[in-house]
């Protein structure tokens, strides 16, 4: 079983289930398939799963390492955003929404996406490699975030959040009555969101 599945956190596991996207962050593999490395761009993205009748192992010797997501929320929170190449309307809307929703820095249609990568680069992963998160009310944030409680991923998902699985999302249960949560889609994605991106979720959630 390759190890080319990706959780709420960012992290590459291993798992039977499959994926509704794919994703890329450059070639993570070596020759024998083992994951050598979290990335090697900063450009993280959400691929279709088929383009253009195109065809090849996955894995294969230098090229690109395939990961996969649940769905869409799950791929935003691990740090990705979607591809110009094989997903170029979804990739516009997301970038005119970071803009609008992230009026700080001041950027705008002719801003180059690398400089929002490098941003939501800043905003995933630490010098460490370590997973960023800030703690912020769980009221107000939207729909298809993440939070962490007790170390486990969880959806926004209106008045309830939903138990994240490799397979589906657990039961809902009530949104949790606790001052401040630990939230893991990046800052400036969840400020994406508010401005009207919809990420896609996994239809199945309870």
């Amino acid at each position: 079983m390759l190890q080319n599945r990706v959780d709420p956190t960012g992290n590459i596991i291993s798992t039977s289930a499959r994926g509704a996207w794919m994703g890329n962050r450059g070639q993570l593999h070596d020759a024998g398939k083992h994951i050598l490395r979290p990335f090697k761009l900063k450009a993280w993205l959400i691929c279709l799963l088929e383009f253009k009748e195109r065809h090849r192992p996955v894995m294969a010797p230098n090229l690109y390492t395939e990961l996969f997501f649940l769905d869409e929320a799950t791929a935003f929170a691990a740090g990705h955003r979607p591809c110009f190449e094989c997903r170029r309307n979804a990739y516009n809307r997301f970038k005119s929404l970071w803009i609008k929703g992230n009026p700080e820095y001041g950027f705008n249609e002719k801003t180059s996406i690398r400089e929002i990568d490098e941003i939501i680069h800043s905003e995933r992963i630490d010098r460490t490699g370590h997973k960023v998160t800030f703690e912020t009310s769980v009221n107000g944030l939207p729909d298809g975030t993440f939070i962490q409680i007790d170390g486990q991923p969880y959806l926004l998902e209106g008045q309830h959040i939903h138990h994240w699985t490799p397979f589906g999302y657990d039961d809902g249960i009530p949104l949790p009555d606790l001052e401040k949560v630990t939230v893991l889609t990046p800052r400036s994605t969840i400020n994406a969101f508010r401005a009207g991106y919809q990420p896609q979720v996994k239809n199945d959630i309870g």
